[in-house]
């Protein structure tokens, strides 16, 4: 197949490979994989076939065990081998309770007490597991959307390849409407690409010779080839699936919060439990005690609380990559902002342009406008819209490239046009200090045409709105203690800024380098909360106790930030806090109530007044009670942000 690149297609994603069966083997370890889910599932069949042989049939008593002898063994012996195994490793959680009930049930012939038992710790451990699948899901969805194949060129042949065989300087071609399979540079086309995958809102960017595409995002109207920079499995999707699986292994620390309650819990059951085979020489109180002692509270409520509060956050726009910062969050006392993006809009508007001599004012407004049709940097559109009000037609642009520190290069209508620093101007030799304009407060950007100074352009970023009154309750209504802008721009836009939204203190002028050994010395002092936009702040960030990209340009690749707010607004920043605030309490309560209520019950069970069986209901009862109210954290509270803009 060979397509013109000038020619329009209505193409759409390529299907993929068809999925074959899975084999017996493949079929075994999804079984195995769920198989909390499969015990769970031969436990209701057992205590359903014993209570039909008991009860309708009237079969004989050895008849009426078998279905729970067959549920112990095929159930209980897995759920004993994974606690041995943890044993040997010295992991003393709260699942050792319910293990030690199966044996003592089976040892004084409790059978049906004992399949309850299994029944409550498989059915709790297979509700965590499907929560946790459940809280992926949004991100899920996002890696769902990658295309199994690419069109690599070679020569004038085109072949469709799978993802995994595409190399680094492959030549890929991607029709109208594909999703583009990997990162890398365009060689040839004009077009643009939806890159809202990543933020949640349109964007819509140019594509032309040069210019960078990232894996995900879809392209429009034209053929585009690209030259690829990254392999498939490097790219930002593989990224998203990589987030996928640290999310999923992640364990919060609230769950091990769980595991030192019931190191406390088990020891006290075990004891009263003793107690009262001793004080009646009956042992069938001691496993009555066990059997309402179980901890499932503890075993459910816990992480559902979280998973729960996880679903909150993405149903609110914001991503929780990270668990364990719904925790930690609560006990940050330090909040560091980036500037751009995070405390302003991000939006900053042309205000000045100062022509050096032998230059016209529309001649370089049409060359700047012309080259940041290609570029993500939020001045770009500051540009574009002053060229747009002036009524400009912009020319095309070859060659533009974009590297991180160096502005922005290209050629437009025979002119090698530069869009950089002032630094960066002077260092490479262009002009001196005393050749360009003096500083003033605001943002700037400096334009060489075919190697001279030609121009200065002056740009102002508001503040928003709600920035200041958000700075000021961070103290009372959230125990800060101390507020910092830690920045990159000139230390004058800084503190302007800093004056406006209400902050005293102020780092200016850092490199992220700079940035990274000053968030590290704040954390070693407090526990710190680092909110930026998710550009060059990656290493700030993952220093920081809590990390939080906002707005446009996070990353949900990143994997710095503990948490992505898809909104560009700062009161997502407060409904963080404040679901988190009311998951911990929502998880104590639940794993604490339901283990009074077990004590209460294990009063019972030793006087004698609760069997083993009713002892089962009654901690079911109780798991019940304590799930319906960690469910609660799933939704939203009355009350999910407590300031006014």
């Amino acid at each position: 197949m060979n397509t013109p690149l000038d020619t329009p297609t209505d193409r759409t994603p390529h299907p993929g490979p068809t999925k074959v069966p899975d084999g017996p083997g493949e079929l075994l370890a999804k079984l195995w994989h769920r198989k909390s889910t499969v015990i769970a599932a031969i436990a209701v069949l057992g205590i359903a076939a014993h209570l039909l042989l008991r009860l309708a049939l009237h079969a004989a008593p050895d008849i009426q065990r078998l279905p729970l002898l067959a549920t112990l063994v095929l159930g209980g012996l897995p759920f004993l081998y994974d606690l041995f195994r943890k044993l040997l490793r010295r992991e003393f959680g709260s699942d050792l309770l319910g293990g030690i009930s199966i044996v003592t049930s089976v040892l004084l012939g409790e059978h049906l007490a004992g399949t309850i038992i299994v029944l409550m710790l498989s059915g709790g451990e297979a509700l965590e597991n499907y929560a946790l699948r459940s809280a992926s899901s949004v991100l899920a969805a996002l890696a769902k959307r990658m295309p199994s194949i690419a069109h690599r060129r070679n020569g004038t042949e085109i072949a469709d390849v799978a993802l995994a065989e595409i190399a680094v300087g492959d030549i890929l071609v991607v029709h109208p409407h594909e999703i583009c399979p990997a990162d890398g540079v365009v060689t040839e086309g004009h077009s643009t690409m939806d890159e809202s995958y990543l933020t949640g809102e349109p964007f819509q960017i140019d594509k032309t010779s040069g210019s960078g595409v990232i894996s995900g995002a879809i392209n429009g109207e034209s053929v585009l080839v690209i030259r690829t920079t990254q392999r498939a499995a490097d790219s930002r999707y593989a990224k998203i699936m990589e987030v996928m699986r640290e999310s999923e292994a992640t364990r919060p620390r609230l769950q091990r919060l769980g595991d030192r309650l019931g190191a406390v819990y088990t020891p006290v059951a075990l004891v009263v439990g003793l107690l009262a085979w001793f004080a009646s020489g009956e042992s069938i109180r001691f496993l009555a005690v066990l059997v309402i002692a179980t901890p499932c509270p503890l075993l459910l409520a816990i992480p559902i609380a979280i998973i729960g509060s996880i679903s909150l956050c993405a149903r609110r726009a914001i991503i929780v990559k990270s668990p364990v910062v719904l925790e930690q969050i609560a006990g940050c006392r330090t909040a560091i902002f980036d500037k751009t993006g995070t405390l302003t809009y991000g939006e900053p508007k042309l205000t000045e342009l100062l022509l050096a001599p032998g230059f016209e004012r529309r001649e370089v407004l049409t060359l700047v406008a012309s080259l940041e049709r290609y570029s993500k940097h939020p001045l770009a559109r500051a540009i574009l819209a002053a060229a747009t009000a002036e009524g400009i037609v912009l020319p095309e642009a070859t060659e533009v490239g974009e590297k991180p520190g160096h502005g922005l290069l290209g050629t437009v209508s025979g002119h090698r046009l530069q869009v950089t620093s002032r630094s960066q101007l002077i260092a490479r030799g262009i002009a001196t200090a005393d050749q360009l304009p003096p500083l003033a407060a605001g943002l700037e950007c400096m334009v060489a045409v075919d190697g001279r100074h030609a121009g200065a352009l002056r740009f102002r970023d508001a503040p928003r709105v709600e920035s200041r009154s958000f700075v000021r309750h961070l103290g009372p209504k959230h125990q800060f203690k101390r507020v910092m802008i830690l920045s990159g721009d000139r230390e004058s836009e800084v503190r302007y800024l800093a004056e406006e939204v209400g902050i005293t203190e102020i780092q200016a002028q850092k490199s992220p380098e700079e940035k990274l050994a000053i968030v590290r010395v704040e954390t070693l002092a407090a526990k710190t909360l680092y909110v930026g936009d998710g550009i060059n702040d990656a290493p700030a960030m993952m220093a920081a106790t809590v990390g939080m990209a906002i707005g446009q340009n996070s990353d949900v690749t990143a994997e710095a930030a503990g948490v992505v707010v898809m909104d560009n607004a700062l009161e997502k920043v407060d409904e963080f806090m404040h679901i988190s605030r009311r998951m911990r309490a929502i998880a104590l309560q639940s794993a604490v109530g339901g283990m009074i209520l077990s004590v209460i019950g294990m009063g019972f069970a030793a006087t004698g007044h609760l069997n083993p069986v009713g002892g089962a209901i009654c901690q079911e009862v109780i798991d019940v009670l304590a799930v319906l109210n960690a469910l609660r954290a799933a939704f939203p509270p009355k009350v999910i942000q407590d300031w006014a803009s």
